[in-house]
């Protein structure tokens, strides 16, 4: 059985973001950006990314994405970006975590979906705090059917299950479902409109919250999501 190397220190780790081409990019918020919508898949990975270095545990984030305009935009914030091997979500994340390990080898890995637009650095410190105790762990999205964050501790293999009831399919592998209280802000990750209200009524980052004004102003009667 492998041995787990001891928890990461503050700035341990590494965080894997995966980022969709522009074109297949939150296809259900079309009826509400319009035509919007590629900017707005950009807004909010830039402040996911953007977010999660301000914390503390973060060394770095590394970007897995095979778009030129999102990998520009991403590495404006500071992502490491590598290009997608294009072979599927978790095969992007493998990718990513390889990269990771490249920089640095004694690292903890985890992966972060792209869109949380409402992450709060210090909540996203208390998740990895709680990841750091497990050999690999993972927080289920508000739905409590995904997944938002899965990380592994130094020398622990990485095998990320994202995708559809990936909640399930993490605790059948073993990771351990992490529950802490005020993390709100890295469950609440965006498909529909509705999440999007959602991540709006938490407070969104300002990339997000001008493209979503920008749409209003352009589209007041359009259905644009809002707070309320």
């Amino acid at each position: 059985m492998l041995k787990a190397m001891p928890a990461p220190r503050s700035s341990d780790w590494t965080l894997v973001v995966p980022v969709k081409t522009l074109v297949a990019a939150k296809t259900r918020l079309s009826r509400a950006a319009g035509p919007h919508r590629a900017a707005l898949a950009v807004a909010i990975a830039c402040d996911t990314v953007e977010a999660a270095l301000r914390c503390a545990a973060v060394a770095r984030v590394v970007v897995v994405t095979g778009d030129p305009v999102a990998a520009g935009a991403l590495a404006s914030v500071g992502a490491h970006v590598v290009d997608d091997p294009e072979a599927g979500l978790n095969a992007a994340l493998r990718h990513g975590a390889l990269e990771a390990l490249r920089l640095t080898p004694s690292g903890a890995v985890g992966a972060l979906q792209a869109d949380l637009p409402a992450l709060r650095p210090a909540e996203l410190a208390v998740v990895l705090a709680a990841a750091s105790e497990f050999d690999q762990a993972f927080l289920p999205d508000a739905a409590e059917i995904g997944t938002t964050f899965y990380g592994v501790r130094p020398g622990v293999p990485f095998t990320p299950g994202f995708g559809g009831e990936s909640r399930e399919r993490h605790l059948r592998r073993g990771a351990k479902e992490l529950c802490p209280d005020g993390v709100d802000s890295i469950r609440r990750d965006v498909d529909t409109p509705d999440d999007l209200r959602a991540a709006l009524a938490l407070g969104v980052g300002p990339r997000t919250l001008a493209t979503v004004e920008q749409i209003g102003r352009e589209s007041p009667s359009g259905g644009t999501p809002s707070p309320s």
